[in-house]
């Protein structure tokens, strides 16, 4: 009997999983990018009703040059993860600096592939993040730092006086911070 019982939990966890795992990914406010799943069982989600203000401080390195750097493409996951529980693009106020080791995800094509022999996969997400009403900046000192121009950069990227002024500025305005 205990074989059977056994058996079937094995059936129902398999058969669970195979919900979960068998999901396609969803993009509701970051198109392509950000992939994320619905948790049918989670309590605990964003409120719809509530405006969001995030500040992201986005100053970690691709592991992989020749693939999207995951914490740009968490930036989209954010977003679509407050999307999928209901969010409005409208009441999601997202803004990335962009500083460190992370700011070679925003060099244009031509510098990208000077400097690693390779297309800049992050572009496509950066500009899809642009679409869906994400505002990204990347920190001028960081700039000077590398030896670097805003000539080098995505067009779409707009120039901070620096990533820790920027953050002190919107956190006081009620953004929450986030580090990636």
């Amino acid at each position: 009997m205990h074989k059977f019982i056994k058996f079937g939990l094995i059936v129902i966890a398999v058969m669970g999983c195979s919900f979960l795992f068998g999901q396609t990914p969803q993009f509701p406010i970051v198109k392509a990018y950000g992939g994320i799943y619905e948790i049918p069982d989670a309590t605990e989600r964003p409120d719809p009703t509530l405006t969001y203000k995030i500040m992201v401080d986005l100053s970690t390195a691709a592991e992989d040059n020749k693939q999207i750097s995951k914490w740009v493409d968490n930036v989209a996951r954010l977003m679509n993860l407050h999307g999928l529980a209901g969010v409005p693009k409208a009441a999601l106020k997202v803004k990335v600096v962009v500083h460190g080791g992370a700011i070679f995800s925003l060099l244009n094509n031509a510098q990208y592939q000077e400097r690693f022999q390779t297309d800049n996969p992050n572009l496509k997400v950066y500009e899809a993040l642009l679409e869906a009403g994400a505002d990204i900046m990347v920190c001028g000192q960081s700039l000077i730092a590398r030896k670097m121009v805003t000539k080098d950069l995505w067009p779409g990227v707009r120039v901070a006086h620096s990533a820790l002024t920027t953050i002190t500025t919107y956190v006081p305005q009620g953004y929450m911070l986030l580090k990636f």
